[in-house]
C-alpha cells in the first residue's frame, strides 16, 4: 500500500524501502518454487530477445501511452531491476527517492524510451521512472516507442529460458523459409524437433528435385514441402486418428514419418501406410 503520511520526503523514502523489500521477499520467494517459476521473475535482455526472434527492421510509433504491465525487459541495465522492475541493490536509492519525491510533489516527467516488440517493451531509458511509477501503483506511461520487426513473434515468451524454442525456430525459419499462415502453423513442443524437421524438409526436397530433375530454391521448396507434403500427411494422419491428445501438427507429423520409415523403410504416403502406423500404435498401448 502506497504511504502518505503529509511528508513527501519521508514517504519517499518508504516507497523506495517497499520496492526493495517486495522485491527482497519475491527472491526468496522464488528459491522455493519450480525452476520456470525462477525464470519468469527475471528481467529480460533486449539483445537476447531479439537474437532470439531474428531482427528485420524498425519503425517509430511516436508518444504515446503504455501499459507498466507490458514492460518486461531492459537494454542496458537487466541486473538493476527484476521483472516488475522493483530495484535489486541499494545502488540507485538516493536518484530513486528524488524520484519518487517529485513524483510525490506533483512534478511531471519526459517519456520514457522504449523498444516494442509483439505486445512486450523494453526500456532504452527511464528505467527509474517506470520503477517509481509502478511502485506509485501508476497503470500507465507516457512512452516514445520504436517498434521491432522480428522473424519469429513473441508469444510464449514467459522467461530467458523461452528463447531457446525461439531460436531453433528461427534456425528453422533459415533453412526453410515459409511465410505467413504456413509459418505460423509449425510448432514443434521440443525445441531440438525444429533442427529434425528442418533435416526431413530438405531431404525431400532433394528426393523431389532428383525426380524431377530440376533444381529448385529454399523459397519454392518451403511451399511446395508445405503444400505437397506436411498439409496432405496431416489431414492422412487426423483421417487415421493417429495424432496425439497434446501433439502440434509438427510434433505429429514427426513422430508418424519416423513410424512409417520404420515399418516400410519407404517414404511413401497412403491410406495402407497410415493404417500400418494405427495399427501399431494400438498394438503398443495394449
Amino acid at each position: 500500500m502506497v504511504r502518505n503520511t503529509g511528508s513527501p520526503r519521508a514517504d519517499a523514502e518508504s516507497d523506495f524501502l517497499r520496492a526493495r523489500r517486495h522485491q527482497v521477499l519475491s527472491t526468496l520467494a522464488s528459491w522455493m518454487r519450480s525452476d520456470a517459476a525462477k525464470d519468469s521473475d527475471r528481467t529480460l535482455s533486449f539483445t537476447e530477445v531479439v537474437d532470439a526472434l531474428g531482427r528485420r527492421g524498425e519503425r517509430s510509433l511516436g508518444v504515446q501511452l503504455i501499459p507498466l504491465d507490458a514492460i518486461v525487459g531492459s537494454v542496458d541495465k537487466v541486473r538493476d531491476f527484476d521483472r516488475r522492475f522493483r530495484p535489486t541493490s541499494d545502488r540507485s536509492r538516493r536518484r530513486w527517492e528524488q524520484l519518487a519525491l517529485k513524483s510525490r510533489q506533483g512534478h511531471s516527467f519526459p517519456p520514457i524510451e522504449v523498444y516494442k516488440l509483439g505486445d512486450l517493451y523494453f526500456v532504452r531509458d527511464g528505467h527509474h521512472r517506470v520503477s517509481v511509477a509502478r511502485a506509485m501503483g501508476t497503470r500507465e506511461i507516457e512512452a516514445d516507442v520504436t517498434e521491432i520487426d522480428t522473424v519469429i513473434g513473441t508469444e510464449g515468451i514467459g522467461g530467458p529460458r523461452d528463447l531457446e524454442g525461439k531460436n531453433w525456430g528461427l534456425r528453422f525459419l533459415r533453412r526453410v523459409p515459409l511465410t505467413g499462415e504456413r509459418r505460423a502453423a509449425i510448432n514443434c513442443s521440443d525445441p531440438a524437433d525444429y533442427h529434425r524437421l528442418a533435416e526431413m524438409v530438405e531431404a525431400w526436397a532433394c528426393r523431389l528435385m532428383h525426380e524431377e530433375e530440376a533444381y529448385f530454391d529454399k523459397p519454392t521448396m518451403a511451399v511446395r514441402w508445405y503444400d505437397e507434403e506436411y498439409t496432405p500427411v496431416l489431414e492422412l494422419i487426423d483421417e487415421a486418428g493417429v495424432r496425439g491428445p497434446d501433439e502440434t501438427g509438427a510434433d505429429a507429423y514427426l513422430r508418424v514419418a519416423g513410424e512409417r520409415y520404420r515399418l516400410i523403410r519407404e517414404h511413401e504416403w497412403n491410406r495402407d501406410v497410415m493404417q500400418k502406423v494405427a495399427d501399431r500404435g494400438r498394438a503398443r498401448r495394449r
